[in-house]
């Protein structure tokens, strides 16, 4: 007999190429999917039936709805967790950007752990829980501090979700941080708001294909099935990225985009369009780990662009019209969008500045001109304009070196196995709090344990949620409000992170209030 695999998020852009590629899988008897009953989703199903007939179930209803999720996942070997409202739409629908990423989570871990017998859970999470990166910490890995963006939605419920999933009582299960997903229509997707503008020209980012990400969930299920995954591989958390060849930046992102239509970064945009900093994205010095176990990495970000160049040649036509033509055209008019920096500026929209560029001083004064703004790929240090050595940067075997390992606060050069209550008072204290329990297991890193902030909140939460995967406390750090600036001031292992992007004289709070207008304040 074969498996069977409930999906989530199927019709997203990593989803669709998950199921065509579990879908080679000779193990597979059956694909489950829940969709939402609306027109897009209807035309996928009429489509997936066409393709591969009985061996999908499509089942219609909302993640929200604890039947459904329980509907799903019964008679199931596997939980492939995909759904997620992300950006652009989140940053508009926050109820539903909600529903489905924490309360949906939810309802499948619940309904997980009613079944008699438990299918395995691979939850999709996000690199949008780490927060603002930049050149002086370019590299994360697991256990790095969560510091979600200010008015970020979409990282604020998947930190949630993930959580929820990391000290539940599903036996078996792995989170997949996902990085930027490279995907078909990426170039027109992103012509209709303004996001792009959220996007540091400056900032970090491993990317990874949709294609790869598919074809790394097809082996997860393969390997897993013939027994050469190993046990070992799950309970824990992993970093997806593309590898070497998917590090650059957001200016070599929007530079290469571009140039299949004949511009470039500089041609068709201005220094002063894009947030500095509260963003997310960095290169990861852990994803090789993951590729170690699911060899997943085929396409590099070039790879990418010829694909599209290739499949998309209309977009050459674009080169017979002027950059500034196409610019007047197609970007100006988005950053009139209510969801581009510029919009907050021009609207008195302090917080959303204020958190994208520090003050509105220092957004209104970011260079007009290309030759007075530093950019980091081409060997100018982003603060000075000195000179950096950009390829000496990526270079993984480097991190350490380079001083660009955070520290998570207790000895990791210890096994699993030897790390007892010292270490997590250890860890509990350079987190600015305290670990409450008297005792615990030495080794045991699920079995949950009482914790104190600075604020005095006790928690719950296993050794793992908070030594391996960069969790803190569920109280002041809900992440809304965002209250960085005075939590860091009396926690080390955020500060070190924190303060590469923020003055340490900056008392801004930030949140949403009940009509989500966007809301700050200082504090005295």
């Amino acid at each position: 007999m074969g498996i069977t695999v409930a999906m989530t998020g199927a019709s997203g852009n990593m989803g669709v190429e998950t199921l065509k590629q579990v879908l080679e899988l000779d193990c597979v008897d059956k694909v489950k999917i829940l969709l939402v009953n609306e027109k897009r989703e209807r035309k996928d199903n009429r489509k997936w039936k066409k393709l591969y007939g009985d061996r999908v179930e499509i089942m219609f209803g909302d993640i929200a709805v604890y039947d459904d999720c329980k509907r799903l996942v019964e008679g199931s070997d596997y939980v492939l967790h995909l759904a997620a409202v992300i950006p652009p739409k989140a940053d508009h629908f926050a109820e539903e950007t909600d529903e489905c990423n924490r309360i949906g989570t939810i309802n499948v871990v619940n309904a997980i752990c009613e079944m008699k017998r438990q299918p395995k859970l691979v939850h999709i999470s996000t690199v949008a829980t780490y927060g603002n990166r930049n050149y002086k910490h370019p590299w994360g890995r697991i256990g790095d501090p969560l510091l979600p963006s200010a008015y970020d939605e979409y990282a604020t419920t998947k930190i949630k979700g993930e959580r929820y999933v990391l000290d539940s009582d599903v036996k078996c299960w792995v989170v997949l941080r996902q990085t930027g997903i490279l995907y078909g229509n990426m170039l027109m997707a992103n012509m209709s708001d303004g996001l792009m503008f959220h996007t540091c020209y400056n900032v970090p980012i491993e990317w990874v294909t949709a294609k790869d990400s598919g074809l790394m969930m097809k082996h997860l299920v393969e390997r897993d099935v013939n027994g050469t995954l190993g046990k070992e591989f799950w309970l824990r958390c992993y970093n997806i990225g593309g590898g070497p060849t998917n590090r650059i930046t957001g200016f070599e992102t929007f530079d290469k985009g571009f140039k299949i239509i004949g511009g470039s970064t500089e041609k068709f945009m201005s220094p002063q369009w894009n947030a500095t900093r509260n963003f997310h994205c960095m290169w990861f010095e852990d994803s090789r780990e993951l590729n170690d176990y699911l060899d997943f990495w085929r396409q590099s970000f070039d790879d990418y662009w010829k694909e599209i160049a290739d499949t998309h040649k209309y977009f050459a036509l674009a080169k017979a019209f002027p950059p500034k033509l196409i610019s007047a055209l197609a970007l100006k008019p988005l950053l009139r969008n209510n969801n581009a920096p510029r919009y907050w500026l021009k609207h008195g929209m302090d917080g959303r500045v204020m958190a994208a560029f520090g003050s509105v001083k220092e957004a209104n004064a970011l260079p007009k001109k290309w030759e007075d703004f530093n950019v980091l790929c081409k060997g100018k240090n982003p603060d000075d304009g000195s000179a950096i050595d950009y390829d000496d940067m990526r270079d993984e075997q480097k991190v350490v070196e380079h001083g660009y390992h955070l520290d998570h606060g207790y000895d990791e050069s210890k096994d699993d196995s030897e790390l007892g209550v010292e270490d997590m008072k250890q860890a509990a204290a350079f987190r600015g709090g305290k670990f409450v329990s008297e005792s615990m297991t030495k080794g045991d890193l699920y079995t949950k344990v009482e914790w104190e902030c600075h604020d005095g909140h006790r928690f719950a939460a296993s050794p793992y949620t908070i030594l391996k995967a960069g969790h803190w406390c569920p109280v002041c750090l809900v992440p809304e409000p965002w209250d960085y600036d005075r939590v860091s001031k009396d926690n080390p292992f955020f500060a070190q992170v924190w303060y590469d992007s923020h003055k340490e004289d900056e008392n801004a709070e930030y949140w949403f209030d009940k009509d989500h207008t966007p809301m700050h304040r200082i504090h005295k």
